[in-house]
């Protein structure tokens, strides 16, 4: 048995006036899910835990498996060991966004416009991200260049008492109240104050403004954490498996857990992406003798984000069509039974532009299954007709793989 996980990263929404009182998903055309729903079975999950931030960080440790009250110390250190840094144990890592802050106000009441920069590549962020490391360094902090507009900061031998905010949770916000907090709040305040000094007249942002993109014109630091230990998976449930997504989070639990990290050329964190890469890289793991497979598509996720409600039903139509439709028939190609689980990882609505805890629907087919065709429908709302339900995220693991 082949088992794949195709993780949907915020795909479940609310309902949305502009789509007729519909989520995304349930606007999306997707006739592979529908066929998977109506043979196979659909719950819901909490992949939350009660009083944890409603992150990608903690809600995919619980899909793969893993308790995040036990397993979570961060975000940032599964980023950093993504891109190959060796930790210490006395290291504590940040993530570092590039950002768009407004442009004319004192740095306190500047708007957060964009935590992401328009997304921008990852050739240009790097030199952002080498000038802020040539202006900032200390000797006990270190800048990292990452993907896209995700990067790192390492601190040696540093303290662990910040209080910092995520940027895409205050989009369209003023950003004094939430600049950092806590004892240390000074030294970075006057690293991302800085930043905007000389990152605001950067070439690189002098050419993207020119082409009609928002400028990364600040660093923003949030998402502390230190070097996590977690249990092999391959110990844990007796499979061998890979990870493919094109952001490292997600890519450092993989690694953190034994899997093999698959690069798949021309991915991206968004809705343009290597989808048919994503689906022959899958395939090709499972031909090529592993067991297990867990593709992450962040698209949906960046989509609620910024907003972007035609592209976040397309992004699932996408996934469906470009993604799991030619898994299931590459599988039957190679005549080999599987269990596909679909589900995103945390809600992203629209309406609010960042991440909420309520549990999120799960989708699982298996090839050798004969059950009966049903009127099941996958969708928010639907999914927990059958009364399935994983108060415990963690818990959902051991019943895709072990029934």
């Amino acid at each position: 048995m082949k088992y794949i996980v195709v993780l949907a990263d915020g795909m479940a929404d609310y309902p949305v006036q502009e789509l007729q009182g519909r989520t995304p998903l349930q606007a999306a055309s997707t006739p592979t899910i529908d066929y998977l729903a109506r043979f196979g079975e659909t719950g819901m999950v909490k992949t939350i835990p009660d009083g944890m931030p409603p992150g990608s960080d903690t809600a995919n440790l619980a899909v793969m498996g893993y308790d995040p009250k036990v397993y979570y110390s961060g975000r940032s250190p599964f980023e950093a060991i993504s891109i190959g840094l060796k930790l210490a144990a006395s290291d504590v890592v940040f993530r570092c966004n590039v950002v768009t802050l407004s442009a004319d106000e004192p740095y306190a009441e500047k708007v957060m416009l964009d935590h992401s920069a328009d997304e921008i590549s990852t050739e240009e962020a790097r030199a952002l991200i080498e000038t802020a490391n040539k202006n900032l360094r200390t000797a006990n902090m270190t800048f990292y260049p990452g993907v896209s507009y995700r990067h790192i900061l390492v601190w040696n031998n540093a303290p662990f008492d910040f209080v910092l905010t995520p940027p895409h949770d205050i989009i369209n916000k003023k950003i004094h109240e939430y600049l950092p907090g806590g004892p240390y709040q000074d030294i970075f305040l006057a690293m991302m104050q800085k930043s905007s000094t000389f990152l605001k007249d950067h070439p690189v942002n002098k050419k993207r403004e020119e082409r009609g993109l928002k400028p990364a014109n600040s660093i923003w630091l949030w998402g502390e954490g230190k070097k996590p230990a977690l249990s092999s998976f391959s110990e844990k449930y007796g499979l061998k498996g890979s990870v493919i997504s094109a952001v490292d989070l997600i890519k450092g639990i993989g690694i953190c857990a034994g899997l093999d990290s698959i690069d798949v050329e021309g991915v991206t964190g968004n809705y343009h992406t290597n989808y048919e890469g994503k689906a022959q890289a899958a395939l090709q793991a499972l031909k090529e003798g592993q067991d297990f497979v867990y593709i992450h598509l962040e698209g949906p996720d960046e989509c609620g984000h910024r907003y972007e409600i035609e592209n976040k039903v397309k992004a699932i139509e996408e996934i469906d069509k470009r993604i799991i439709k030619p898994i299931i028939e590459g599988m039957g190609a190679l005549n080999e039974d599987f269990k596909i689980m679909v589900l995103p990882d945390h809600p992203t609505p629209l309406c609010l532009r960042t991440h909420t805890s309520e549990a999120v629907p799960f989708l699982i087919y298996q090839s050798n299954d004969s059950k009966k065709e049903t009127q099941r429908v996958y969708d928010e709302f639907k999914a927990g007709d059958s009364g399935l339900y994983f108060a415990e995220g963690y818990l959902l693991m051991d019943y895709f793989l072990k029934g």
